[in-house]
């Protein structure tokens, strides 16, 4: 199209871009700040092989609430209680790891690399362990944002329990399209999820001390054996069964079979158009070049940048 064409003119700058963010963004101010990101997080998925389903998971969770801003990563004070403290974020974890990966970066080049950018690229270069190549382009150049509030994520962040048609409106109030919702929920062949967010499933789906009739009867069998009781707020299950440490497509195939974890999931299959793509995606080589996109739209959301915002000096506190 013409107009994407216009779009794509800022050949100064060498890349198509979204927003201001651009390739190679600290080229100058900092060259070594992508390479000390992933030589970091390297470091640190070898000591936790979680850490990928999480960090991705805080990726998420930041862009959904203001944007890609790492709002999500500041701390509550005596005056706010913060993102990371509303119920959807409680669960979160990583934060430590931006951390140390922040102060390795303000060792060499103080007051220059966001904590935004670093959870975008972490995110990436976690997941991307595995592989041992960029499994999808981060552009950089995003800012800080000053402003978290919990009732922000609460009204922002969706749901386990969320159908359909709540799950569009989510993804679209972020410039998301039904597509994207059904790549970017393909993040959940990794990581576990908590009982307490799909035991109604299993045992009071209407109320009336049912079953979800859209389980499969023998994951749901399994998952009894997990999850014993609606009360349980602890013990976790993987979301891909058997290879949740494994980056792959497995989610679609566990989807079609009716074993998707979350009613959000199980959502994707009230749709054709939406069970038609999660069909698509078993396709292990469709699904990384979809998520590679998907994630890239995903990590442009409200992005601040040039004079918005700043810079913070330590990722859980606004600089004073």
């Amino acid at each position: 199209m013409k107009i994407g064409i216009l779009l794509c003119v800022a050949l100064f700058l060498g890349v198509c871009q979204g927003g201001s963010l651009r390739k190679n963004f600290y080229r100058d101010s900092c060259p070594q700040a992508e390479d000390i990101i992933k030589s970091q997080t390297q470091q640190h998925v070898s000591a936790n092989p979680n850490l990928p389903a999480k960090l991705i998971r805080l990726h998420f969770h930041d862009c959904f609430v203001r944007g890609c801003d790492a709002s999500v990563l500041l701390n509550s004070t005596a005056n706010n209680t913060a993102e990371r403290d509303a119920i959807p974020n409680l669960s979160l974890a990583g934060f430590d790891v931006i951390d140390s990966i922040k102060s390795a970066l303000e060792a060499k080049c103080p007051k220059t690399v966001s904590c935004a950018d670093i959870l975008a690229l972490a995110a990436r270069d976690a997941v991307s362990v595995q592989f041992n190549k960029p499994m999808w382009e981060v552009l950089t150049g995003r800012r800080d944002g000053t402003v978290s509030t919990s009732n922000e994520a609460l009204a922002n962040i969706p749901a386990p329990f969320f159908n359909l048609t709540q799950l569009r409106q989510s993804f679209a109030s972020k410039g998301l399209t039904l597509h994207d919702l059904v790549v970017l929920s393909g993040a959940h062949t990794i990581g576990v999820g908590h009982c307490n967010l799909f035991s109604n499933r299993l045992y009071n789906f209407t109320g009336k001390g049912d079953q979800d009739p859209s389980l499969n009867a023998t994951y749901a069998a399994f998952l009894k054996t997990k999850c014993q009781s609606l009360s349980d707020r602890t013990t976790t299950v993987e979301m891909d069964p058997g290879s949740s440490t494994d980056f792959d497509s497995d989610y679609y195939p566990n989807l079609l079979q009716k074993k998707g974890l979350f009613q959000s999931d199980a959502a994707l299959l009230t749709l054709d158009q939406s069970a038609d793509i999660a069909g698509e995606l078993v396709n292990e080589a469709k699904f990384f070049t979809e998520f590679a996109q998907s994630m890239k739209r995903m990590g442009n959301i409200e992005v601040l940048t040039d004079s918005a915002g700043q810079i913070r000096n330590k990722c859980s506190v606004v600089n004073s």
